[in-house]
């Protein structure tokens, strides 16, 4: 398939700028692939479409807070840098994107803070935008990380024309976040509140977690049409024995694995056996999932309303059908459903 065939006009005013009052009062788009119906719901009605022994895998990485805006030395030039991952833990070393990036030169010292507590130094060009840059700190490793915790801000998308508030630090976050490395939030799972889990747990929902730091590049344009020559960026992956005892144990019960979200669905497919078996691995992935496609793992999805031509929008393709999802996608932007990150959900069952 092309990318031009994954375009759609959407509304400026259908793109979340809050989120919701409660987690789950969220809207959900219930798309049935066998059937072809869909209906409207409300995210809390998840509960009615899941039974008995039936598993959730979750993605449990944690966002840090990114965005820093600091000045550049001798000129005092404001600019942005956004942290990408630690490269070196102890030379502080960090992968980053500049703004303005013309400005930023290797060997330019930048300044954070009001009294510049926090220095750094550009040490090599990586991309157009990218540098990589090295912390100029004498103290511990948690003074270090207090820093960066206090400097930076809730890494909300741009497309979110606010300034992050003291609510984003938590509601930016899934309620079962734990390993720090992501700098975006896996946005499906926005939409569970811990009234909600234990609601599907008594019901006897079991719940898996995988962890997948989601970088930037799950963002990033496509820019070639043809979709077999695009290619992600990496990013990091675990999925440990206990996750996929939960997982496989299910599968051999005839029970269904419903993935939360694209970045727990490209993990999953990242480490499956011959006999389409959750395994255990770590490492990196830079899967890309387009039609034609055939899943391993999971039977049904949670996802948020992407942006067109995005690889979130293609892997919804591969896996409901081209034709339905675009059907789907009309309807939400016919019934003023809320897209993006904060926006409202899709069940693909």
């Amino acid at each position: 398939m092309k990318l031009s065939q994954f375009t759609f006009d959407l509304p400026l005013n259908l793109i979340a700028q809050n989120p919701t009052k409660k987690r789950e009062d969220s809207r959900l788009m219930v798309v049935n692939r066998k059937t072809g119906n869909i209906e409207n719901r409300l995210f809390n009605d998840i509960q009615e479409y899941f039974d008995d022994k039936d598993v959730f895998v979750v993605n449990n990485t944690k966002v840090f807070p990114a965005r820093m805006y600091g000045r550049k030395e001798k000129t005092g030039a404001k600019i942005e840098v956004f942290l990408l991952r630690e490269l070196n833990k102890a030379n502080k070393l960090w992968d980053v994107i500049v703004d303005p990036a013309r400005k930023i030169r290797v060997g330019n010292k930048l300044y954070f803070g009001e009294n510049d507590e926090l220095v750094a130094e550009v040490i090599d060009n990586t991309t157009s935008r990218g540098r990589t840059i090295r912390f100029l700190w004498d103290g511990t490793e948690d003074e270090f990380r207090a820093m960066l915790e206090f400097m930076g801000e809730t890494p909300l998308p741009k497309y979110i024309k606010r300034k992050p508030e003291e609510e984003d630090k938590e509601r930016y976050q899934t309620v079962y976040a734990k390993h720090e490395g992501a700098v975006a939030a896996p946005t499906a799972g926005l939409h569970f509140s811990r009234e909600l889990i234990k609601k599907l747990e008594i019901k006897g929902v079991r719940f898996a977690e995988v962890t997948l730091h989601t970088g930037l590049g799950t963002f990033r344009p496509i820019e070639v049409e043809d979709l077999s020559k695009h290619k992600m960026d990496a990013e990091y992956y675990k999925i440990d024995e206990t996750a996929c005892s939960i997982v496989n144990k299910a599968k051999a019960g005839g029970h269904r694995i419903c993935s939360i979200g694209t970045t727990t669905m490209r993990a999953m497919e990242t480490s499956y056996t011959a006999q389409q078996l959750l395994k255990p691995s770590e490492g990196w992935t830079n899967n890309f999932i387009h039609p034609p496609y055939t899943f391993n793992i999971a039977d049904a999805l949670v996802t948020n309303f992407h942006l067109p031509k995005t690889s979130l929008l293609i892997m919804g393709c591969a896996f409901a059908g081209y034709d339905l999802i675009m059907e789907a996608y009309k309807k939400a932007i016919k019934d003023k459903y809320r897209f993006f990150s904060y926006g409202d959900a899709m069940l693909i069952i």
